[in-house]
């Protein structure tokens, strides 16, 4: 049977992709069979990708060590759950008034607001602690989720979604009788979903990651996040235990993998809406 060349072309591309893809998710399988292995197995050769037998203390010695692994989990829970609703919120209500409402130099602030991409985030750092030090904030879990909930990028992505909606709905909502805030609930809010889910992923994500964050505003134990957990957790005894630490690693991103199970498709269909309007 004879390929022709565009069949070629696309086994040979998706041969080069397959392997890029798994090396992506070999170091992640790699952890997840460290977790269950007792510290003479972990670099054994060649790899026991499926240990026997399975050892779960490995999750319980983690879980109830000196380091308090749930009070962890509850800070970042907090922080990255109240962070991502002020966020998309936020970034909801000022990508609607850059999209539709007209007002003077309109592309000319955005523009300008945009151009503030471009300073890198440890620029700031020094003025942000500043001022979250003169509202008494520093310490505290507001601090670091005031400090992340103002995006230019979440304004940006949710704006050139928010674009693409016809401006005759808008009109004709107006002519109906309706005000701004009732023709972004009913109207905008509904076509934007996809974009919407997208960006509290992403900041979700990114803030149940965040390490910079928590390490400059937060010095008190009990406030910290996984992040620092970790941190602290990987620079005692436990450091050199890669089974112990491979099992706390697993818990510490458990719930990204959940996240990102049930807002998959939402992500999905955003990025397709996106290839097709953009």
């Amino acid at each position: 049977m004879r390929i022709n060349r565009k069949t070629a072309w696309r086994i040979f591309y998706t041969v080069i992709m397959g392997v890029i893809a798994l090396t992506m998710v070999l170091p992640f399988v790699w952890m997840i069979s460290t977790s269950f292995k007792i510290e003479m197995e972990v670099f054994d050769f060649p790899i026991k990708w499926i240990p026997k037998p399975l050892h779960y203390e490995n999750y319980a010695t983690a879980w109830s060590s000196r380091f308090s692994f749930p009070m962890y989990y509850l800070n970042t829970i907090k922080v990255a759950v109240l962070t991502t609703l002020l966020q998309v919120t936020i970034s909801a209500f000022a990508a609607y008034g850059f999209a539709k409402i007209k007002f003077a130099h309109n592309k000319k602030i955005f523009l300008f607001y945009l151009a503030t991409l471009m300073i890198p985030a440890q620029v700031t750092l020094i003025p942000s602690f500043i001022i979250m030090k003169s509202l008494k904030l520093i310490n505290t879990h507001m601090g670091i989720i005031l400090i992340s909930s103002f995006s230019v990028y979440g304004v940006f992505l949710l704006r050139q979604f928010i674009s693409t909606v016809p401006n005759e709905m808008s009109e004709a909502a107006f002519i109906d009788g309706a005000n701004h805030f009732q023709i972004f609930s009913r109207i905008i809010i509904p076509m934007v979903k996809p974009a919407i889910s997208t960006l509290a992923m992403l900041k979700f994500i990114w803030t149940w990651n965040d390490y910079q964050n928590p390490l400059i505003f937060l010095s008190s134990e009990k406030l910290f996040t996984l992040q620092l957990g970790m941190r602290a957790f990987s620079s005692t005894e436990y450091g050199n235990q890669f089974a112990l630490m491979m099992a706390a690693a697993v818990m510490a991103i458990l719930p990204l993998m959940i996240v990102f199970f049930f807002f998959q498709r939402y992500v999905i269909e955003g990025i397709a809406i996106g290839a097709v309007k953009g």
